[in-house]
């Protein structure tokens, strides 16, 4: 067994000494938390390395949870925005239980977001458009992929990719039916800012009838 010291942990990571930046404030904080997401997100963008990648917690309808890395594509008022295989574990999770959550965290900054919510389908219209975008051997990938399911060899999987290639030689590669995202649609938004002595700074929103009420939680 391993063991970890956490007296030595690295200066960017949680326990460390915080960058210099102002305090989450109550009373200062945009009222609106896509707002605060924005800003963070965008100077995230600047200084780490994939920072749209984010965990993913699913769970089946009677509690079993399971958790993945997806990409974040789109964040607005309306939710964060993923794309997957339909048919792959979280994509079943998420027909039969349609509640999930999402983790952010950039070490560099000290920085994390942590969304709850309610999970949709995005439209049929918002897939397709995504999907044309997407690098042609993306495409293929996810037409041909069996995602979250046993396979015969990777090999198999390739000569399956060059063999639809061959099929669509003028044009794209239609989206599959099976391909598609997904929206969550948050009912907590929490941000969390690493502190000095570990008194971290943390703010939470949560979704009221009345728009958003905030409060600061103990770290």
């Amino acid at each position: 067994m391993t063991l970890i010291d956490s007296r030595c942990r690295a200066p960017s990571e949680p326990g460390g000494a915080a960058p210099p930046r102002g305090a989450l404030d109550v009373e200062t904080v945009p009222r609106d938390p896509f707002t605060l997401f924005d800003e963070w997100f965008a100077e995230a963008r600047a200084r780490v390395a994939e920072a749209d990648a984010m965990t993913l917690a699913t769970a089946t309808h009677d509690g079993a949870p399971s958790a993945r890395m997806v990409l974040l594509k789109a964040a607005d008022p309306r939710g964060f925005t993923f794309y997957t295989n339909y048919e792959s574990r979280k994509g079943r999770e998420l027909e039969e239980n349609p509640r999930g959550a999402l983790v952010l965290y950039w070490s560099a900054l000290r920085r994390q977001v942590r969304i709850e919510g309610e999970v949709q389908r995005i439209t049929v219209a918002e897939s397709d458009a995504y999907f044309a975008s997407r690098d042609p051997r993306s495409q293929l990938s996810a037409a041909v992929s069996p995602q979250s399911r046993p396979i015969a060899s990777l090999a198999a999987l390739e000569a399956s990719a060059r063999a639809l290639a061959a099929s669509h030689p003028d044009g794209p590669v239609p989206r599959p039916s099976h391909w598609g995202g997904f929206r969550l649609v948050p009912l907590t938004i929490e941000f969390w800012q690493g502190g000095a002595d570990r008194l971290h700074d943390r703010i939470a929103f949560s979704r009221s009838s009345n728009g958003w009420a905030i409060e600061r939680l103990a770290p």
